[in-house]
C-alpha cells in the first residue's frame, strides 16, 4: 500500500469519527474470563489476548450474532460495503481466470469471512448484470466463524435474487477434499488475524505479553520472546529494530493460508487487504507499530478498551503473505492494488451495467460516482494491495485485470 502514515491511510477507508464511541462497552464476561486467564497461569502473548478478543465464542468481537463491519454495523466499513461494483470486479478478474481454466461447472467461490454478504451481493449481482456465464456456473460458498451471520448473509442474497448461486449449506462437506476447482477470495480478513507484539532492544528482540496491574487492568509487560519464530521472521526478511521500535508479527498467517484453500486443486486465491513491505511495516516510518482498534468508525491504539466489542488489526506483511503461499503449494500469479484492479476491469462497463438496473435513480448515479472515487483514492483504499496466487492453472498464466497501469513519463 501507499507508504503514508496511519492515520492518512485510516481516514481513507473507514468512515469519519462518529459521536460517542464509548458507547459499545465491553464485554464484561470475556473481559473477566482473560484476567481469569492470566491470574491462573501468568502473562499471555498479545496474540492470545487478540485470538479471544476477536474470537471467543460468544463473545469476541467476530464471534457476535450482529455484525460489526458495514453500514448495517457501527464500527466500520469495507470496500464491498461502500458500493456493489467492488465486488463486480473481483467478479471480472475470476472471469478471466475462469476463462483460463476452460470454463469449468461448477465453480465453486469460497468466501472466508463473508460477513455481511456485501462482497457475495456485489460479485453475483455484477456477473448477473454483465450477462456473464460465470453467473450459471458459480456455486458460492460463504465461510464465516459465526455461523448465526450465514443466516442473514443468505436473507440478503435470496432479496437480491441470487439464492440460486449458493451452495446447498451440505455442499460445504465438498470442501473437505482437495478436488474443488475455484476460487478462495477473501477481503481484509488477514488483516484480523492475531499478532505477537515485539520490540527492538540493544541486547535482542523482546515481546510485549500482556498482564494485569495492582488494579487488576490490562498492561504490558516486556519478556523475552514466547517463540523463536519471532526473530526469525525479521531475520528472514532483513529487518532489525532499533532500540524502543515496537511492531508486529503474525504468526498465524501460514496455518489460515493453508486451511483456506486445502479444498483447491485449481484455481486461485485472491487477497486484498492494506499491507507493506518488511522495510516499510516495519521501518522508520511505523516506530510505534501498525496495530489499531475501530469502534463506531472511530480509529483507536488502545487494544485493551471495549474488548469484545471492538475491532483490532494490523497491517498485513506482504513478504510474509508470499511465503505462506509458497508454503501452500501456490504460485504467484500477479499483485496489483484495488485502483488499478478497477481501471483494468472496465470500470465504466461497470458502472454502466449497474445504471441499467430496473429502478435505478439519479440518486443511485451519484452514490456510485461517490464510491468509485473512494474506491480508487490511492490514499485510502484504492492503495490496498490485491494479491493473486493459483494452483493447478495454465503454466504463464496471465490475467489482464492484474496488469498494471503505466505511469504518465514511465
Amino acid at each position: 500500500m501507499d507508504p503514508v502514515d496511519p492515520p492518512s491511510v485510516v481516514a481513507g477507508y473507514r468512515r469519519e469519527a462518529l459521536p460517542d464511541p464509548e458507547g459499545v462497552g465491553e464485554d464484561t464476561v470475556l473481559v473477566d474470563a482473560i484476567r481469569a486467564e492470566i491470574a491462573e497461569r501468568g502473562p499471555i502473548t498479545f496474540a492470545r489476548f487478540m485470538d479471544r478478543a476477536l474470537y471467543e465464542p460468544g463473545h469476541g468481537y467476530y464471534r457476535r450474532p450482529e455484525p460489526g463491519p458495514g453500514t448495517a454495523g457501527a464500527d466500520f466499513l469495507t470496500a464491498p460495503e461502500a458500493h456493489p461494483i467492488f465486488g463486480a470486479a473481483i467478479g471480472r478478474l475470476l472471469e478471466q481466470a475462469w476463462d483460463a481454466l476452460g470454463r469449468p461447472t461448477p465453480f465453486a467461490v469460497t468466501e472466508p469471512g463473508a460477513g455481511t454478504g456485501a462482497l457475495a451481493a456485489g460479485l453475483l449481482g455484477g456477473l448477473r448484470d454483465l450477462g456473464s456465464p460465470l453467473f450459471e456456473a458459480t456455486r458460492y460458498h460463504p465461510i464465516e466463524v459465526e455461523p448465526a451471520r450465514l443466516d442473514t448473509l443468505r436473507e440478503r442474497l435470496g432479496a437480491d435474487g441470487l439464492a440460486a448461486q449458493l451452495a446447498p449449506e451440505t455442499a460445504d462437506d465438498d470442501l473437505d477434499d482437495a478436488t474443488v476447482i475455484g476460487a478462495v477470495v477473501a477481503n481484509e480478513v488477514i488483516d484480523a488475524l492475531p499478532v505477537h507484539r515485539v520490540i527492538g532492544r540493544p541486547d535482542g528482540l523482546r515481546e510485549h505479553l500482556v498482564t494485569l496491574d495492582a488494579a487488576g487492568c490490562f498492561t504490558w509487560l516486556e519478556s523475552e520472546p514466547s517463540t523463536p519464530a519471532l526473530a526469525e521472521r525479521l531475520a528472514e526478511e532483513g529487518v532489525s529494530l532499533s532500540d524502543g521500535h515496537v511492531t508486529e508479527i503474525c504468526l498465524a498467517l501460514d496455518a489460515w493460508l493453508e486451511e483456506a484453500t486445502r479444498h483447491l486443486a485449481r484455481g486461485l486465491l485472491v487477497l486484498v487487504d492494506y499491507a507493506a513491505e518488511p522495510a516499510d511495516l516495519h521501518g522508520a516510518t511505523h516506530p510505534d507499530g501498525t496495530l489499531r482498534a475501530f469502534a463506531r468508525h472511530a480509529v483507536g491504539s488502545d487494544p485493551f478498551r471495549h474488548i469484545g466489542r471492538q475491532d483490532l488489526t494490523a497491517t498485513v506483511d506482504l513478504a510474509a503473505v508470499r511465503s505462506a503461499a509458497e508454503h501452500a503449494g501456490l504460485t504467484s500469479i500477479g499483485e496489483t492494488t484495488q485502483a488499478e484492479l478497477l481501471a483494468r476491469v472496465g470500470t465504466a462497463d461497470l458502472i454502466d451495467a449497474y445504471l441499467r438496473r430496473p429502478g435505478a435513480t439519479l440518486r443511485d448515479a451519484l452514490a456510485l460516482r461517490s464510491a468509485v472515487a473512494r474506491l480508487m483514492d490511492t490514499r485510502g483504499m484504492g492503495g490496498f494491495r490485491v494479491l493473486v496466487f493459483g494452483r493447478g492453472l495454465p503454466e504463464g498464466l496471465s490475467l489482464p485485470a492484474l496488469e498494471r497501469v503505466p505511469r504518465p513519463g514511465a
